[in-house]
């Protein structure tokens, strides 16, 4: 199997296994350059979205992405896991709807605007 796909999985997993809600996962291959895959999830307080990014860190980590780091280290509402090919978004439910991730990044976009 293709590797960003089996980490795919497994950060999945990990969130799922760790109560993390509305799990969702977005192909950008088509979309940007930035990543293959971004994953949008909700912790249910500000302990639990630190505690949700750091073990996906170390899931990240012992899968060989050893560049991974957490953005957003100060925010109680959202974390950003850098896993190079694969960003995961932890956000705080009131912040994710907010923001709408899904809906951005889900439509599709003209090519003429994919350059991020």
């Amino acid at each position: 199997m293709d590797k960003i796909f089996d980490l795919k999985q497994i950060v999945i997993n990990t969130l799922d296994t760790n109560k993390a809600q509305d799990i969702v996962s977005i192909d950008l291959k088509d979309k940007s350059s930035m990543a293959d895959f971004m994953i949008i999830a909700s912790g249910t307080s500000s302990r639990h979205i630190q505690s949700l990014s750091e073990q996906v860190l170390e899931k990240l980590k012992n899968s060989g992405v050893k560049d991974s780091r957490i953005e957003g280290k100060d925010s109680s509402e959202w974390k950003l896991v850098d896993g190079i090919d694969l960003i995961v978004h932890i956000f705080h439910p009131e912040k994710r709807k907010f923001y709408e991730l899904e809906k951005m990044w889900s439509e599709l976009i003209p090519k003429e605007k994919l350059i991020i």
